[in-house]
């Protein structure tokens, strides 16, 4: 089986038995996802052992362990309609959302084969220029926002881009909140808070509040999840403090779990990353937050440069947005200001498929290096700007 090559879902389809997945319980499957390193965005292996990891790379365990999931996914929903079918139509009905990054696979008439590419598409960004830490971080471990949203489709289909969105936002703004509960701030904490709070505020015209994002959170994965997450926040610097280890106390209080989900998210990911500290990339870095801001910033400025001469374009034809940058770098733009260029530039995304990564699941946090970025990328398009603005 080879996640590279044409045919390989049917064939992985047919390694897997129902009746394994019928029988293993949702919390039993999660921790064997989580040791599997797909919940915090590092596949050591595959899932249950089901194929041998080291035939693999790590995109393809990473793909082999997406595929399983939603299988096992399906499998305990009991549906009539046929697997391949039902991941098609649920990534169709949360297309929008990932406009111009999907949209162009769905002509093909070949459900095996569509299902194929997207799940590609979705792993598989661009590695000549997305960071390890990048896809780590913001695409990899986000990718359990997706098994969520199909286990939904699968109950009720209704609303469900909306829940979607929902959900990544009252995640955002809980991992968000245990970085800004830190009573000593490192200058790459306090650049972190302002990449989530970018997101957030694009997102809904009114922020979700902590209680807000708490009361989306209800089902069993949901909670086992975002608990995982909040220890992956907390353990950047390496050790979580007493300060965090008191949010995740009241984060069980607040989500009406037992205290041994909280003990077995700390030991887990102490375990996970002390285990394989050598084969995962990003735990080389001396400071995790440091990395990702610093990775970051060369993502935003290569995917500016590779698209000057589409974004000058798109710009221009956007004064209102040209406008806006040009003044963000003499001042600090008021929140309206920054909502109304955050959503122009997402417009324009949406003509430009390289930067659809913006539109995928923790894709915005980058936004707000991509404004700071604009201008000193750009020079001659807000030179210009700046002519048109001195002859008013």
């Amino acid at each position: 089986m080879n996640p590279s090559a044409n045919g390989w879902i049917n064939k992985l389809l047919n390694q897997v038995s129902e009746t394994m997945y019928s029988e293993t319980e949702y919390d039993v499957f999660y921790n064997n996802l989580k040791h599997a390193g797909f919940i915090y965005g590092s596949n050591i292996k595959v899932v249950l052992d089901i194929v041998k990891p080291f035939e693999l790379s790590e995109e393809e365990r990473c793909k082999t362990n997406l595929l399983l999931t939603f299988y096992y996914i399906f499998n305990k929903e009991a549906t009539e309609e046929q697997f391949t079918d039902s991941l098609i139509r649920y990534y169709k009905a949360i297309s929008d959302q990932k406009r111009s990054f999907f949209e162009e696979l769905f002509g093909n008439n070949k459900p095996d084969y569509l299902l194929e590419q997207v799940i590609h598409k979705r792993i598989h960004i661009d590695d000549n220029f997305i960071s390890k830490s990048f896809s780590y971080f913001l695409i990899n471990a986000l990718l359990f926002v997706d098994v969520l949203g199909y286990q939904r489709f699968l109950k009720n289909e209704n609303k469900i881009r909306d829940y979607v969105t929902n959900l990544e936002s009252a995640l955002e703004t809980i991992v968000f909140s245990v970085i800004e509960n830190k009573t000593e701030k490192s200058e790459y904490d306090e650049n972190l808070i302002k990449l989530f709070e970018g997101s957030i505020r694009h997102k809904n015209a009114e922020s979700f509040t902590y209680n807000d994002a708490i009361a989306l959170i209800n089902q069993p994965l949901e909670k086992f999840y975002i608990i995982d997450l909040v220890c992956m926040a907390s353990w950047t610097d390496k050790v979580i403090d007493r300060e965090e280890r008191d949010f995740l106390e009241q984060l069980k209080i607040d989500l009406d779990v037992d205290h041994t989900v909280i003990v077995r998210s700390v030991n887990d990911i102490n375990l996970f990353y002390d285990e394989h500290k050598h084969d995962v990339s990003f735990l080389t870095s001396k400071n995790l937050a440091q990395s990702f801001y610093n990775n970051s910033s060369k993502v935003v400025s290569k995917l500016i440069k590779r698209n000057s001469k589409r974004l000058i374009k798109e710009l221009s034809e956007s004064k209102e947005a040209l406008y806006l940058l040009t003044q963000s770098t003499q001042r600090s733009l008021t929140d309206e200001e920054q909502k109304k260029v955050q959503t122009q530039l997402l417009d324009i995304f949406k003509s430009i498929p390289s930067l659809a990564i913006f539109m995928l699941p923790g894709g915005m946090l980058l936004l707000p290096l991509f404004i700071k970025f604009i201008p000193k990328l750009l020079p001659s398009a807000f030179d210009d700007n700046r002519i048109e603005d001195s002859e008013k």
